[in-house]
């Protein structure tokens, strides 16, 4: 059970309670906070003073004062008119780390929400029950707000009682309405007033969301990629002195001391690498340090921030103290943007360098030995493509890759008639990392495909080689999931079953980041 206090969830954290793997509850201090600035605001704002969005009215409206009966109703208002995202649903652990964030965020006791409101996401949360979310139509920068706006569907209490208007839940594999799925959880939706819809849809916490899972998963994906690399360097036979760890310490840089360390460690032992008369290899071996070593520097940079923004308070107005609300600007979603976009870009160029030793692996002029498009030992060429295909798709997924990491941080359109003038974007940002992200586990998993299969094709036709000490125990795990086979075969199955084995958090991933983890320098 995670305890959140506003200011200590670990980006680990998060991703273990999106996946449920861990529950969560409230420290106490935390309810207290969340309880006397809930009570603060209320008195604020009944002694007259003009506080946005709690008896004001909404952006270019933040002028109109509303009165405390008016209050239920903009609340309403604010949480039916703002629901209108468009798109498939967002997947399930994306929309538990939202709430997460949310409740985090809330629990540091300065945006004045009711603690019932809290307190019912939280037992949403540890019980599975998840907000169905459409997935397009936020610009990270109000807040994701018709996202936040979904969730706040399903806990808004209407006088109407039409369950139609209640949103829909996930709950024990069926899609329910709001009203049905807190019947079954034994909770009642609650009149929301004050800035109680303000406080739950303000803030980019569903573009924190994706961007702090995808940060956490590449952290991992960097290890997976030194695998491949390393199965690539002993199928070519490639040169070990690229790896030496006095060339990595003259350049200072930790990433990349890391990655050189994963591979000399991963292929310690081989007799197949320094076994041909080649003096160097192409960049795409010799430079996987220098080009993983700088993606887990960005990986290191994204994770500082994501941090700091899943501890944050990003709604407005604010509490600074027990008499002062101030109106500023912590929605706006640009510190995610920028690490959402600087990610895109090192995992696009962690795929681009998978399917350039891909390449090297299919083309018999470029691949030390081993049969053209590694067609079966056997096998006729021309009757068998051996895995050719495998190579186009992985090059296709890096050109998708390509297009979608051009930055979205730099682009923006005003709104509410200009009173929202520079939009971060920072939520498409996060939807196209997540993509990316997607598309080079799946470049990875080729590359590591066609790695094995090429190390089956040596082990048969030059049993006198030894893998290195931990790349053979990868081997003889991938080989017991993966059997070779000499015919072409439906490639795509296997390929299928590989890219769900490489998602966190699957247990053959776990398996394969212990090797890597419990290497020693």
């Amino acid at each position: 059970m995670l305890i959140l206090t506003g200011d200590t969830l670990s980006n680990e954290e998060l991703a273990r309670i999106a996946y449920g793997i861990e529950k969560i509850k409230l420290a106490e201090h935390a309810i207290g906070a969340i309880k006397d600035s809930h009570k603060k605001v209320v008195e604020l704002a009944n002694a007259g003073n003009a506080i946005y969005g709690v008896n004001t009215g909404f952006g270019i409206f933040a002028d109109k004062r509303i009165t405390r009966d008016e209050s239920i109703v903009l609340n309403r208002n604010l949480i039916y008119s703002h629901a209108v995202a468009t798109g498939e649903p967002i997947p399930e652990p994306v929309v538990r780390a939202a709430m997460a964030i949310r409740i985090n965020a809330l629990a540091k006791g300065v945006s004045g929400i009711q603690y019932e409101i809290i307190e019912a996401l939280t037992i949403m949360l540890n019980k599975k029950a998840t907000p169905v979310v459409s997935s397009k139509g936020s610009l990270g920068s109000s807040g994701d707000l018709c996202l936040l706006a979904q969730i706040g569907l399903t806990l808004i209490e209407d006088e109407s009682e039409n369950e139609n208007l209640t949103g829909q839940v996930q709950y024990e594999n069926q899609v329910l309405s709001g009203k049905i799925a807190l019947d079954k959880l034994g909770l009642s939706q609650i009149q929301f007033s004050y800035k109680d819809g303000l406080a739950l849809i303000n803030g980019a916490t569903f573009s924190a969301a994706f961007t702090a899972l995808a940060v956490y998963e590449a952290g991992e994906l960097a290890d997976i990629a030194d695998i491949a690399a390393s199965l690539s360097l002993e199928a070519l036979r490639g040169v070990s002195n690229a790896f030496h760890p006095g060339i990595h310490a003259l350049r200072n840089m930790a990433g990349q001391q890391k990655s050189a360390e994963n591979i000399r460690s991963l292929t310690d032992g081989s007799t197949l690498i320094d076994s041909s008369d080649v003096l160097q290899d192409a960049y795409s071996l010799r430079c996987a340090p220098q080009v993983h070593g700088c993606v887990r520097d960005t990986i290191a940079h994204a994770v500082q921030v994501v941090t700091s923004e899943i501890n944050a308070a990003t709604d407005n107005p604010l509490m600074v103290d027990d008499d002062t609300v101030i109106s500023g600007g912590n929605f706006h979603g640009e510190p995610v943007g920028f690490v959402a976009d600087f990610l895109a870009i090192a995992l696009t160029e962690l795929g681009a360098i998978s399917e350039r030793r891909t390449f090297r692996l299919v083309d018999k002029k470029l691949n030390n030995g081993l049969p053209a498009m590694l067609v079966g030992l056997g096998s006729s060429e021309g009757i068998n493509s051996g895995v050719m295909i495998l190579q186009y798709t992985a090059a296709a997924l890096v050109l998708q890759n390509q297009t979608l990491a051009t930055p979205d941080s730099i682009r923006s359109l005003p709104t509410s008639a200009n009173q929202e003038d520079h939009n971060a974007n920072a939520y498409n940002a996060s939807l196209h990392l997540w993509e990316i992200l997607e598309n080079t586990t799946k470049v990875l998993a080729i590359e590591i495909y066609c790695a094995i299969r090429a190390l089956q094709i040596r082990r048969i036709s030059q049993p006198e080689f030894h893998l290195g000490k931990r790349t053979r125990i990868i081997f003889e795990q991938f080989s017991t999931e993966f059997s070779y086979e000499s015919e072409d075969m439906q490639w795509r199955n296997d390929l299928e079953k590989l890219y769900q084995f490489l998602t966190f958090p699957n247990v053959f991933r776990r398996k394969l980041i212990s090797v890597v983890n419990g290497i020693k320098s």
